[in-house]
């Protein structure tokens, strides 16, 4: 996190809570009750493959999806925009450029209108390098290899007794057997395999709970399995969410139930791909690994590339919106949000301040927390 204010917006999710929490009911519009984000920042968009091996640009990671106001997430993306448009030593007006963008293409999805006509380099690239990847290219990132084997280090370690065979049983599961060859090039009817497990040190989603990773074989049982029948499973225990949610909506009680149905709602790619579950007695939510999915690499962007990126990626969360809303209510809800504009600037003067306040606030904050971790180097 105190690699750049960009990283530390991404790491420092209880603040931006803390700071809706203190805004409830001021500028900020009340939008309707729709499965929300939560943490709708630019490293949780990006390339998704569905079970078919279709690709397409939803978000990526929904540990803090809850019903909530979808407001809360076009500010939570407004700031990680400021934030990258920072990163890249943009000036100033290049970000109003970007939330002005950023809105545009949020209302263009309501409106079921397709986002820019020209899709950003930074964005067509990663899409174009998500349609290129194979098994081998995610073995490589994730395994530093090709071996159908997990290699014990920094990042995995060894699994204790109960772990194992807690990964066992849950291997042996109906359910988790027809979640893992449910993709198209898959017999619906292989066994499952698990070859190997270890506990997954993932930066600090992984502390204070359960994080694993596992290597299965489908429908083979031989020592030399082929690429395209091995898998990596990704076990994360759920944990409540932090987001503000709606007061009278809902919801799943169990974290894993409420994660997969928030998915399925806002990112179907890859929320048909995930499976709540209980390892240990604790609750978890399982998906498959697949190479196609990739975040976007937002590092040195120019100004014609930050802005183009505010409004495919706000047109990106603008369908996950409008997959929710009736006719009706995304008349409303777009109607909302023209409100509030001010003569100089296309965009709701709600999200320029909000944006501005954040950034100052983790500016401050950030700054604060590099002291900290220089002094702690010192020791």
């Amino acid at each position: 996190m105190a690699a750049s204010a960009h990283a530390y917006v991404r790491g420092n999710t209880v603040q931006f809570y803390e700071w809706l929490n203190e805004h409830a009911g001021k500028a900020i519009p009340s939008g309707p009750d729709i499965w929300i984000c939560g943490d709708c920042h630019i490293g949780n968009l990006g390339p998704v493959s569905n079970a078919s091996g279709n690709v397409d640009v939803q978000i990526r990671d929904l540990d803090q999806t809850v019903i909530g106001n979808p407001a809360h997430d076009i500010i939570r993306l407004g700031l990680s925009l400021a934030m990258a448009a920072r990163g890249s030593d943009l000036p100033g007006v290049t970000t109003a450029r970007m939330l002005e963008a950023a809105m545009s293409g949020y209302r263009l999805a309501l409106r079921r209108k397709p986002g820019a006509s020209v899709v950003p380099k930074v964005i067509a690239a990663t899409y174009k390098d998500a349609l290129q990847r194979k098994w081998r290219h995610l073995a490589r990132e994730r395994l530093d290899g090709t071996a159908p084997s997990i290699p014990l280090g920094k990042n995995f370690w060894p699994l204790m007794k109960a772990e194992k065979t807690a990964l066992d049983e849950l291997f042996q599961q109906e359910s988790l057997r027809a979640l893992l060859t449910s993709l198209e090039h898959r017999d619906s009817d292989s066994d499952v395999q698990l070859l190997d497990a270890a506990y997954w040190v993932k930066g600090c989603s992984s502390l204070g709970g359960l994080r694993f990773v596992a290597l299965a074989a489908i429908g083979e049982r031989t020592k030399n399995v082929a690429p395209r029948n091995l898998c990596l499973v990704d076990i994360k225990q759920a944990s409540a969410a932090a987001a503000p949610r709606s007061a009278t909506a809902s919801m799943p009680r169990d974290n894993a139930e409420r994660v997969v149905t928030g998915a399925r709602h806002l990112s179907p790619h890859l929320g048909d791909r995930m499976l709540a579950a209980r390892v240990l007695g604790k609750s978890v939510f399982v998906r498959e690994l697949l190479p196609q999915d990739i975040k976007f690499d937002m590092h040195r962007l120019n100004i014609d590339e930050a802005i183009g990126a505010a409004q495919y990626l706000a047109h990106v969360l603008g369908r996950a919106h409008w997959r929710q809303m009736d006719a009706a209510t995304r008349t409303t809800w777009a109607s909302d949000l023209k409100r509030a504009h001010t003569r100089t600037m296309d965009a709701p003067s709600w999200l320029w301040s909000s944006v501005v306040d954040l950034v100052a606030k983790h500016e401050v904050a950030y700054l604060a927390h590099c002291r900290k971790y220089a002094l702690g180097m010192r020791r």
